[in-house]
């Protein structure tokens, strides 16, 4: 019986993971810009309709890959906390728009534009849709989690985030 179980389980992750759609990288070659997206938990969040604290840059000697993407992160502590559970850090959408998977589309999220509901990281392509989706966070994320399904297993994004520009190599 705890075979059954186990195989069964194997079985559920490896499926999962087969269907499992990119990550969103950028032209840094990294997830979330290079930004450090464990940082992401530490910082004040700023209330809706207001600019996010800006977020932190990782280093490009402190990375880890998850979900076909290198992460960089700005501290060893960091890194080890992502490394024992991705899941709970890694960008919701495989790093694209909140806003976007809502309305049916996979389009790049920005790291500046971010927002933490309910432990998870979201990001957004541009301030104005940002500012969108926080009139109705609630309810774009319910109509983001009925389209997902169908959009994950589509190529990531090309596209770049609209008048983002990382600043900047990461550092060692």
């Amino acid at each position: 019986m705890l075979r059954r179980l186990a195989a069964t389980a194997i079985l559920l992750a490896a499926a999962s993971a087969a269907r499992a759609g990119p990550q969103y990288v950028d032209a840094t070659g990294y997830a979330a810009s290079g930004h450090d997206v464990v940082a992401y938990f530490d910082l004040e969040q700023a209330p809706p309709g207001q600019s996010q604290p800006a977020p932190v840059r990782g280093r490009e000697s402190i990375t880890a890959t998850y979900n076909g993407a290198v992460f960089a992160f700005a501290s060893e502590e960091n890194r080890d906390r992502f490394l024992a559970d991705p899941e709970a850090f890694a960008p919701q959408f495989d790093g694209h728009c909140a806003y976007g998977v809502a309305v049916g589309g996979k389009v790049p999220g920005s790291p500046e534009l971010w927002r933490i509901v309910d432990g998870k990281l979201y990001l957004n392509i541009s301030r104005r849709v940002a500012r969108t989706w926080e009139e109705d966070i609630p309810g774009y994320l319910e109509k983001a989690s009925e389209e997902w399904p169908d959009l994950e297993p589509a190529a990531a994004s090309a596209d770049p985030v609209p008048r983002y520009r990382a600043v900047g190599p990461l550092s060692q």
